[in-house]
């Protein structure tokens, strides 16, 4: 069965999410408090930490929201729903619209990793 693990925001654009107990979402917003949120299409970024387990060997202690993300979940491989697909989280109802996200070239992972 999926489910959360964290959840995560950032005050300020470029500066990185960091876990927080828990957090709002807001109907053609997304998440309250959160420097990214807003009236587009990705205001909610969702990550599986089967896709950060990928980097564990490299970045061992990579925090929760080093990859920008909302909401990080396990048991359910988001980059295989279909774009449109609905997810139920808590008592929110979301909806994919996109599958995935590029890197920008400051990005520190990305420095780190390498492409």
């Amino acid at each position: 069965m999926a489910k959360v693990v964290a959840v995560c925001i950032s005050k300020e654009k470029g500066t990185p999410k960091y876990e927080v107990p828990e957090v709002k979402v807001v109907k053609n917003h997304g998440v309250e408090g959160d420097a990214h949120a807003g009236d587009w299409h990705r205001q909610v970024s969702l990550l599986g930490t089967e896709s950060v387990d990928k980097l564990r060997h490299v970045l061992p202690d990579i925090p929760y929201g080093a990859f920008a993300e909302n909401i990080l979940t396990t048991g359910l491989i988001l980059y295989k729903l279909p774009v449109g697909t609905k997810l139920k989280v808590g008592e929110t109802l979301l909806e994919v619209t996109q599958i995935g996200k590029e890197c920008h070239l400051s990005c520190a992972i990305r420095k780190q990793v390498g492409d």
